[in-house]
């Protein structure tokens, strides 16, 4: 499968005022469905993480989706394309990571994200694929958005993960807004960590802690109802709440993405990779994503406009819809329609 691109140019209409009849298939974004199950798994050194699955998907399911949030996410912020894909025949199941959203905290204090190497992220990956995938019907997709995105990419680039097809939202390939070459932007992140304690916040979120800034929404998404979904969730999950990266995660993000750009790495993956990329991001890089879908053997990219903000899968219907699309047309080609159990 050749890289390919499509580019929407198509203006949508980011207004979200218009209220359509109700709808019997509608899904409720705040409440976890009375057919998904919330648990938990334990990596190696037995450290809890939470995780949701949708077990029945019929019977001849298509397959198996895992997905996997970005920084500081929550699968909740998801639960309506989670759903969606369940009912699209997809047995489906989604994870926090160590030290997010209910699984705990890696730092100093409860809002600020922390890691001492995205290495563990990965091998924590890792571990939940093996067993997951031997629990779950083929063909089997991984799925990632912003930097669960960048973490699916590197655990496949390491081999440390075979799935049949992923689906990269927005992925944490490079930050957006650099103005000098990455190596100096990792060279100043590293000094910045070893200046002082590594877990402290890297940057200012809000004068309160835990508190979100009011301009945030103008980074993720045009939809002022699915923007307010995360902050109802936030509100009755406080356990969700997370600020800040500290200059630990910062200097670990420059070096992870540091080594997918090195020759042949992203070359060397020949699974089907659909990335969905907006240059309206001003968190990731689209330069950054559209290189890599360049390098892919088997990448397609899905590039959006101004109609679209970094959460590609939180947008309004019009973007929301083509990005739906898109990935079910993909799946179609590069999953098939289900295989036997696996």
């Amino acid at each position: 499968m050749a890289y390919q691109t499509v580019t929407t140019s198509r203006r949508a209409d980011i207004s979200s005022t218009e209220q359509s009849q109700p709808d019997p298939g509608r899904i409720d974004r705040r409440a976890i469905p009375s057919h998904a199950v919330e648990s938990s798994w334990e990596t190696p050194d037995a450290h809890p993480i939470r995780r949701i699955d949708w077990p029945g998907a019929g019977e001849t399911p298509r397959g198996s989706i895992l997905f996997l949030p970005g920084r500081g996410d929550c699968y909740e912020k998801y639960l309506e394309s989670l759903e969606q894909w369940h009912r699209a025949g997809w047995r489906v199941t989604a994870s926090d990571w160590r030290g997010q959203a209910g699984s705990g905290r890696l730092g100093n204090d409860r809002v600020t994200g922390h890691i001492d190497d995205f290495a563990l992220w990965v091998d924590d990956v890792a571990h939940l694929w093996q067993s997951w995938k031997a629990q779950t019907p083929a063909p089997h997709i991984l799925m990632g958005h912003s930097m669960g995105g960048h973490l699916v990419l590197r655990a496949m680039a390491e081999q440390r993960v075979d799935p049949d097809a992923a689906v990269l939202s927005a992925p944490m390939l490079g930050f957006y807004g650099s103005v000098l070459p990455v190596s100096w932007m990792h060279r100043i992140a590293d000094t910045m960590k070893r200046f002082g304690d590594p877990a402290r916040p890297a940057w200012k979120w809000s004068e309160k802690p835990g508190e979100v800034p009011v301009t945030r929404i103008n980074l993720l998404t045009h939809d002022e109802e699915r923007y307010q979904d995360e902050l109802w969730w936030r509100e009755n999950r406080p356990e969700l709440v997370m600020g800040p990266g500290s200059w630990g995660w910062v200097e670990r993000a420059y070096e992870s993405m540091r080594s997918l750009d090195r020759p042949d790495v992203l070359e060397a993956i020949r699974v089907p990779i659909l990335l969905l990329g907006t240059s309206n991001d001003k968190l990731v890089d689209m330069i950054a994503i559209e290189a890599a879908a360049r390098r892919l053997p088997a990448g397609e990219l899905l590039k959006f406009g101004d109609e679209a903000r970094h959460e590609i899968l939180r947008e309004v219907d019009p973007v929301r819809d083509r990005a739906m699309a898109a990935i079910a047309s993909f799946l179609d080609r590069a999953a098939g329609s289900g295989q036997d159990e696996g």
